[in-house]
């Protein structure tokens, strides 16, 4: 068998594979031999079936077998003699495409090779991370936002007619072609105008009601309304108006905090600054990464693989389009080609991906097998009663794996290089925290 190299250009190679017509009846001997002891055929013993007749009836599918392993072994060999790693799947392609038995194959194979990457001496990078803390205004206002929360706030009867945040008190009826319907109906029932709680046009059929007030409210159905029977149906709710409510404003106080499972007042306070610091370490956080990313990418310098920038840019552009085109979903429209700004966004993304993993690799990072339950079980939450179908078709899918994986390994390189890096801590205001997030938002 005989490798020869056709192509040495930047991160670019190509080679002529060779597996002489001898090398390849060798190997299917080989596997004749192999197999020929647990073959039975007709007419003769089991394991004595002449070779030339076994050859005869499996010889071409064995040909093909052995002409792929062959190659494959070729190209194996030859990765781990180079040190060569694959950007992606090699190309192989077989120039003599008229072959018949007893000729040699031959194979030409192309592929992008990842570069080689210097270590980097994290020492000298030198980046800043904001410390913001909880001071008693952001707590104060966290407290009047809960205050004004709908778990909150208390309503007290008043006088006059019902407008949007206010709560209504009353017994309905629904009927659709003057007949009732199961689940329809209600007595007592307190409905805060404007919590969308109803389908559509309910609430605001009850906008000006009176305490005494009877009023009959037409609607329609959504055509996605979840009961079958109901769907895109128009139906009449006679209302009985019990009672009109304003909202209150609670005192902030241990009643309110009991509210949200806190003891009394300080609890719920230490409880919100508690979290409120959270936040602002997990934006500080963001940002600091932001840095690092950005210093890497000064630092470091390698060649890109082309394919990869080019697969990456497409995928930019394509993803762009669609959020600028909203209305289309499927990929029915015009081939969509990449600009400049692009391109260098993907020659950025990937020079970054090759880093961090090879930074990775590296000094051994790993995702647990714990730290992936747990991002699938967070990740399951979004769909309520489906969780278990959820976690079944994560583990099936290696694909939605690596797309978990991906985030929690990359977080966990960065925080490798935040232990060695020169990291000096800054006390900064809520606000300049906040613009320094929108600023992020807005690259």
């Amino acid at each position: 068998m005989q490798v020869t190299e056709t192509l040495n250009e930047g991160l670019k190679r190509g080679y002529a594979i060779t597996v002489t017509a001898a090398e390849l009846d060798a190997k299917v001997e080989e596997k004749l031999k192999e197999a020929q002891p647990t073959v039975e055929m007709k007419g003769f013993r089991k394991g004595k079936v002449p070779m030339a007749l076994l050859r005869k009836q499996f010889g071409q599918r064995l040909i093909g077998e052995s002409m792929q392993e062959s190659i494959d072994g070729a190209l194996t060999k030859h990765l781990e003699d180079s040190g060569d790693r694959p950007a992606a799947q090699p190309e192989m392609k077989m120039t003599n495409e008229d072959w018949k038995e007893g000729d040699d194959v031959n194979v030409e194979v192309s592929y992008e090779k990842l570069p080689e990457i210097d270590d980097v001496d994290f020492a000298k990078i030198k980046l800043e991370r904001m410390v913001v803390k909880a001071d008693d205004d952001a707590v104060k206002e966290a407290l009047d936002n809960l205050a004004d929360s709908p778990q909150a706030v208390n309503y007290e009867p008043k006088k006059g007619a019902a407008k949007d945040g206010d709560q209504v008190i009353l017994d309905f009826v629904g009927k659709v072609d003057g007949e009732p319907f199961e689940g329809g109906a209600a007595e007592d029932y307190p409905l805060v105008l404007g919590s969308s709680s109803f389908i559509p046009g309910f609430e605001d059929g009850l906008l000006k009601v009176k305490a005494g007030d009877e009023k009959d409210v037409e609607v329609t159905f959504p055509e996605d309304y979840q009961a079958e029977n109901l769907k895109g149906k128009a139906a009449v709710f006679t209302c009985t108006i019990k009672e009109v409510k304003g909202p209150k404003k609670p005192k902030i106080d241990d009643e309110l905090a009991k509210k949200f499972g806190a003891e009394d007042l300080d609890a719920l306070k230490a409880q919100i600054s508690e979290r409120l610091e959270a936040e602002y370490t997990g934006a500080s956080r963001a940002v600091a990464k932001r840095a690092l990313l950005d210093e890497l990418d000064k630092k470091v310098k390698f060649d890109l693989p082309p394919s990869l920038v080019d697969a990456e840019a497409k995928q930019i552009a394509h993803q762009l389009w669609h959020e600028e085109n909203p209305d289309v979903q499927g990929h029915d429209h015009p081939e969509i080609e990449p600009t400049k700004e692009h391109t260098k966004l993907a020659e950025r993304r990937v020079k970054l991906g090759l880093l961090l993993a090879d930074i990775g690799q590296k000094a051994e990072v790993k995702v647990t097998d714990q730290e992936m339950t747990q991002a699938v079980m967070n990740q399951a939450r979004q769909y309520p009663g489906q969780e278990r179908q959820f976690f079944d078709f994560i583990q099936q899918n290696a694909q939605m794996r690596q797309q978990i994986q991906a985030p929690i390994f990359e977080d966990k390189v960065v925080d490798h290089i935040f232990e060695q890096a020169a990291v000096k801590e800054k006390e900064v205001s809520k606000d300049d925290l906040e613009k320094a997030v929108e600023k992020l938002e807005e690259e």
